[in-house]
């Protein structure tokens, strides 16, 4: 039976989301795509198909205004690739319409740069009760990268003791600055002090305090800095074998002098300020300035390499386990117009649609990626454009493309 999709947010990852999931004709009948520029929603339709694709504008903190867009199009379920700030609204109004409910990355409150799932898991019981799904972060990393570990979990380790989450863009787009997701996510999330997992309790670090050089495959050597992400979170309370979990991830020295021009002028801050009788977030006017990450695919050079590298037990002996995926911008780009961090971040969130629309990764409530089988997941990845390997002990163990 066909499902009606609707998917909220137009930007870079709402680009490759509505084209992946408007070639699944065997899954859908038609969809809408919906946010708050209407003109960006007619642009990717124009460009998407087979499957029909139908255009509106929604305020999506506007609950309201959702339900009454939700109960005039009656999608089977929605895709979130919206801000995290409105998380919460999209769910309750898929609540209130009885849809399932996917997005990429965790709610948080639009003044404060706070990361955690505590708000969305708080939904469970209710998403339960209406027979609903809520799968949490189908992105790549929180996403992908929850799959990969589950997966190593399944089929190569017995007990998983230390995960190290590693994420480089080795590409060029050719501008002094920007950034290849939503600006003011990007910034919040790397402008925040660093956590990480060891020992049953979390650890802080000051922002970008520390960092080391990780080889990335066919990509070579890279400073790469300690950060926290969402996916640690969720990995270290379902997989409690996990003795120390940390995420990485590279800048440029020339991204890093940037930033920190921008947070000694202030420029970072979200800390309201009044301009000429209007408050605002000095970084919501930065992003205003900045490349908008939609527009850098054309001329990105290079490619990405997102993985888990994991050590545990396997019979009693000690085993390593990396499991990874490299992007190129190029191919990306031919794809769907869009730059490889926007491509790895909608493919993920399409294939995660996909399985509940299938009935494969359905059950009441709100999940993380983890929670699932991963097998559906990882045999879907390569022939929607994300292959994937895996290095046993340091020799390669399977080429998933």
């Amino acid at each position: 039976m066909s499902k009606r999709l609707m998917i909220i947010g137009a930007g870079g990852v709402g680009n490759v989301v509505t084209k992946k999931c408007a070639r699944m004709d065997d899954i859908y009948e038609e969809i809408m795509l919906a946010s708050r520029t209407k003109s960006k929603c007619d642009q990717i339709a124009s460009e998407a198909g087979p499957v029909p694709v139908r255009t509106a504008a929604v305020d999506a903190d506007d609950v309201g205004a959702l339900v009454k867009l939700i109960n005039t199009f009656k999608p089977d379920l929605l895709i979130n690739v919206a801000l995290p700030y409105q998380d919460l609204p999209i769910m309750d109004a898929c609540l209130e319409t009885g849809v399932h409910y996917v997005d990429t990355a965790n709610y948080e409150p639009k003044d404060k740069a706070e990361f955690e799932y505590s708000w969305q898991w708080a939904y469970h019981d209710r998403f339960k009760e209406a027979g609903l799904t809520a799968l949490l972060g189908s992105g790549f990393d929180p996403g992908v990268t929850n799959v990969f570990t589950a997966y190593a979990a399944k089929h190569f380790l017995d007990e998983l003791h230390y995960l190290d989450i590693v994420d480089c863009n080795a590409g060029d787009h050719g501008k002094s600055f920007a950034t290849n997701f939503n600006p003011e996510i990007n910034i919040r999330e790397i402008t925040q002090p660093g956590r990480y997992w060891e020992l049953g309790e979390w650890k802080r670090t000051d922002p970008l305090e520390i960092h080391t050089s990780v080889d990335y495959p066919r990509i070579g050597p890279k400073d790469s800095y300690l950060l926290f992400h969402e996916e640690l979170e969720s990995l270290v309370k379902h997989f409690p074998t996990i003795k120390r979990a940390r995420f990485w991830m590279t800048f440029s020295q020339q991204y890093i002098t940037h930033l920190q021009v921008l947070q000694n002028v202030g420029m970072t801050s979200i800390e309201p300020i009044l301009y000429e009788g209007v408050s605002i977030q000095p970084l919501q006017f930065l992003k205003a300035v900045l490349p908008e990450p939609s527009e850098l695919g054309e001329n990105y050079h290079g490619e990405t390499s997102i993985g888990c590298q994991m050590r545990g037990i396997k019979d009693g002996k000690e085993r390593t386990c990396y499991i990874f995926n490299n992007c190129s911008h190029p191919e990306a780009y031919r794809d769907t117009k869009a730059q490889a961090v926007s491509y790895t971040t909608g493919v993920p969130a399409s294939i995660g649609a996909r399985l509940i629309a299938q009935g494969i990764w359905r059950k009441g409530g709100v999940w993380n990626m983890e929670q699932f089988d991963p097998d559906p997941f990882m045999e879907l990845l390569p022939s929607l454009g994300l292959p994937w390997e895996i290095v046993v002990d340091g020799k390669l163990a399977f080429n998933g493309s």
